[in-house]
């Protein structure tokens, strides 16, 4: 075998050692077959500052329920000559408070949306404003937001209240090759008080997490491997020793299967 037919098998080994391994990129490793993973009726949603919530009040007596509801506001879109009606809402204040019509100042940090639906309908209740109303609760700004090694990061608007943290990697695309599946961070932040969980997604134990469904203003991050890095580094002409060690590698493969020739 002449020494120019081994440069290209030598590029070839240094290319497969550098592949992912099925072991890298493969998700829930450890599951088990028919296996059931419990408690995912305690997921609640819970409201903070800055949400914006709306309350609709509604009774038999119609009329009566007026009062307590946020009017419609128009706004128009291009060149809509009609416009188009959205209901205005709540937004909760840096004390956690919500202004509510005629029952004045509610605080609503810290409750879930039933909750909140039930403090509500006790006020009207026991105020002798409404003696039968019907009180709907839903979030106007639940969005999540998903940046690092994913395919296409950004923030998204999400309908109900309850998103899951393979939902929401979901949205953005999925993990690009890149991506450190062991390393997958949610970023929460609650009274004031920034935490950050790190996840695997190669085992099963993510179920587990207190963030596999993903409150309102979440961030997910998924950091990238230690290739990309070196390819960043490698871009930014900044890593000379990461050119040293390739061509080490090359060179150490074919002086091995040169010595194998012979």
């Amino acid at each position: 075998m002449k020494k120019r037919d081994l440069f290209p098998i030598a590029i070839l080994i240094a290319f497969i050692s550098s592949c992912s391994t099925p072991k890298d990129v493969v998700y829930f490793q450890d599951a088990k077959d028919y296996e059931i993973y419990k408690d995912v009726d305690k997921y609640e949603v819970y409201i903070h500052q800055d949400d914006l919530l709306s309350i609709m009040v509604n009774s038999q007596a119609s009329e009566a329920a007026l009062p307590f509801n946020m009017p419609m506001a128009n706004y128009y879109v291009g060149g809509d000559a009609y416009g188009q009606q959205r209901m205005l809402g709540y937004l909760v204040d840096k004390n956690g408070d919500i202004d509510f019509p005629v029952l004045g100042k509610i605080n609503v940090e810290g409750l879930t949306r039933n909750a909140l639906r039930e403090l509500i309908k006790e006020k009207l209740i026991e105020g002798g404003l409404l003696k039968d109303p019907i009180v709907t609760v839903h979030f106007l700004n639940f969005k999540v937001s998903v940046i690092g090694e994913v395919t296409q990061p950004g923030s998204f608007n999400v309908s109900g209240e309850r998103i899951t943290l393979l939902e929401a990697l979901s949205m953005a695309g999925d993990l690009t090759i890149y991506g450190c599946r062991d390393r997958v961070a949610v970023i929460r932040e609650a009274k004031g008080k920034r935490t950050i969980l790190y996840h695997d997604l190669a085992s099963v134990e993510i179920f587990k997490s207190p963030c596999y469904y993903l409150q309102q203003n979440d961030i997910v991050y998924v950091e990238p491997n230690k290739r990309r890095v070196q390819q960043s580094n490698i871009n930014q002409n900044n890593s000379v020793g990461v050119w040293l060690s390739i061509v080490s590698v090359l060179l150490t493969a074919t002086s091995v299967i040169v010595s194998v020739s012979k």
